[in-house]
């Protein structure tokens, strides 16, 4: 199996939203913001390539949304998921399968296009079978008040009619080398996929950990939906992660790529950043 990361783009949100009830003070040294307390986040995506299976996780915001509504959203940088699949010699029309991790905006709006005319949506990947979770689902389309923003139908329900929605209720290996694992303190049933490549596991985090700033146990999104859930998500994950030597890949963190851990008197830290191929 081969991995190519796929940047789609970056876009802003506000620091404190993102690192929740840890100090400014504090994240601001390892993760800065601008003179409006954003910070700068990646929505970067993986390929995963199998032989005839090529596998995209996740694939950022999409380009449905009008102009009022991304403003709030400031994105920036010059790649697109198009650009960084033809990098990678791929097209939309190749790709076999979709994992979603979870359901929120800027990690599945670009499972959804219009059509030619506008008067409609179609699939961005015709040829793909789309998985996550039915927790996942069943949250995304019964949204509760705090997460309703983040759900948009034209992202979802498309996917759902077009018969290419596959959903999972319980943990295991869907795709042949990839094991979808289930974590709920962000918001229900995401799936985070282990990847075994080259005798290694390489961890896509999505919102797990959006990024290597938010490896200390309380730095938590405000987002989480059930923060104490979460401390028992990240827990569960060190254990694993520290005892295989999980690579972690990183969707959120503009700054670096992936990561390996190691335990340390404060706790579990990052031991090294870097890219992914460097530790492949």
């Amino acid at each position: 199996m081969k991995l190519y990361p796929i940047e789609t783009g970056n876009f802003k949100l506000d620091g404190g939203a993102m690192f929740g009830v840890v100090p400014k003070v504090l994240w601001s040294k390892v993760y800065p913001a601008d003179e409006n307390n954003l910070c700068n986040w990646s929505m970067r995506c993986l390929l995963a390539v199998d032989g005839d299976r090529k596998i995209l996780i996740d694939n950022g915001i999409g380009n449905k949304q009008d102009e009022k509504w991304l403003r709030h959203y400031h994105l920036n940088g010059d790649a697109t998921l198009e650009k960084s699949l033809a990098t990678a010699g791929y097209t939309a029309e190749d790709i076999t399968d979709v994992i979603l991790t979870h359901m929120h905006f800027d990690h599945c709006g670009g499972s959804v296009k219009w059509n030619k005319d506008k008067t409609g949506y179609e699939l961005s990947f015709p040829n793909a079978t789309y998985w996550t979770s039915r927790q996942q689902f069943d949250w995304a389309t019964h949204p509760n008040r705090r997460e309703s923003a983040s759900f948009l139908k034209e992202n979802i329900l498309p996917i759902q009619e077009s018969g290419h929605l596959n959903l999972i209720e319980k943990e295991g290996e869907y795709i042949p080398g990839i094991t979808f694992k289930l974590f709920d303190g962000h918001t229900e049933g995401q799936v985070i996929p282990h990847i075994r490549v080259n005798g290694k596991t390489v961890v896509f985090m999505a919102d797990l950990m959006p990024s290597s700033a938010h490896i200390p146990m309380p730095w938590i999104m405000a987002y989480d939906t059930r923060p104490l859930q979460t401390l028992k998500d990240k827990e569960r994950f060190y254990k694993e992660a520290l005892k295989n030597d999980y690579i972690l890949f990183f969707e959120h963190d503009i700054f670096h790529e992936a990561a390996v851990l190691h335990e340390t008197e404060k706790g579990v830290r990052v031991k090294e950043t870097g890219k992914l191929e460097d530790f492949l």
